[in-house]
């Protein structure tokens, strides 16, 4: 039976990828590592863990997400998403290990309009779209057997993110404003978590750069409207342009993944976006 380690295995990510692969395959066997039992930063811990498990694949989840706060802490953020991508590459390159590693949408300037191909012209507006764009070109400096999954706007019944912040928020306010100027597809986090498995099923050695989202496209007020259908409640929700509220960081007005690469490679049917909400709405 073969390893495979999953970093990151305690964010939200990682806790759907748990529940992906429950049911034990007689094939490979699932580590997961949190943040305390992986530190990414630190180099011996990261040698120590190939060490020990001599994984066929690992699935990199972990990195430096706030990204309001990365605008501040640009050292740790290319700490985590840059310098330890490497070292991560370095220890399966040592033990012929495949790589599958998340990365994001924020790679894009956003200013395209057209959906975002992977051959794109990349161009981050954010230190952290920076950091994980610096991330990927380490990785494939370093490595040759990886998979980079770029993906978007994810959520999940697990951790902390935009669906169930909305459900908080509807508890104690009979009105929304949510920015309807940026447009990209949410992406339920159980889907992105089966598109991994089947790729380390499928034994591809199609490796490079993918980009996997839900289907169809959506403001972040048509998202927090399907949510409030689907959760049948009642409240108003105004659409607002992006400068109404002032971030720390600029974010991207057009992040449509084109996900033609993925399907024709992998052969897998990509769910849309408001049939996987209601799905996770109903498991909420």
């Amino acid at each position: 039976m073969k390893n495979i380690i999953v970093i990151g295995g305690g964010g939200q990510l990682g806790q759907c990828l748990q529940e992906v692969v429950k049911i034990p395959s007689k094939l490979f066997k699932y580590i997961f590592l949190s943040e305390q039992e992986l530190n990414i930063t630190n180099a011996g811990q990261v040698k120590d863990v190939f060490e020990q498990y001599k994984p066929a694949y690992c699935i990199n989840c972990a990195a430096y997400t706030a990204v309001d706060q990365a605008e501040e802490d640009v050292e740790l953020a290319h700490e985590i998403n840059e310098l330890s991508i490497q070292r991560i590459a370095e220890a399966c390159r040592v033990h012929q290990t495949v790589l599958i590693h998340i990365s994001t949408d924020f790679v894009f300037d956003g200013k395209t309009g057209v959906p975002l191909r992977e051959d794109g012209a990349t161009g981050p507006i954010n230190v952290y779209g920076l950091s994980k764009l610096k991330g990927e070109q380490v990785l494939s400096a370093t490595l040759n057997q990886y998979f980079i999954l770029r993906t978007s706007w994810l959520y999940s019944e697990k951790a902390n993110n935009f669906c169930k912040t909305m459900l908080k928020l509807a508890q104690i306010k009979d009105h929304l404003q949510v920015i309807s100027d940026q447009v990209g597809t949410p992406t339920y986090a159980i889907d992105l978590a089966k598109a991994i498995v089947h790729i380390i099923h499928s034994g591809s050695q199609v490796y490079g750069v993918y980009h996997y989202s839900n289907e169809g496209v959506a403001s972040w007020y048509d998202f927090a409207k399907a949510i409030f259908e689907f959760a049948e409640i009642d409240i108003t929700v105004t659409p607002v342009n992006s400068d109404v509220f002032v971030t720390k960081a600029t974010r991207p007005h057009y992040s449509v993944l084109d996900k033609t690469k993925f399907k024709k490679t992998f052969g897998l049917a990509i769910p849309y976006w408001r049939d996987s909400l209601n799905q996770c709405i109903n498991n909420l």
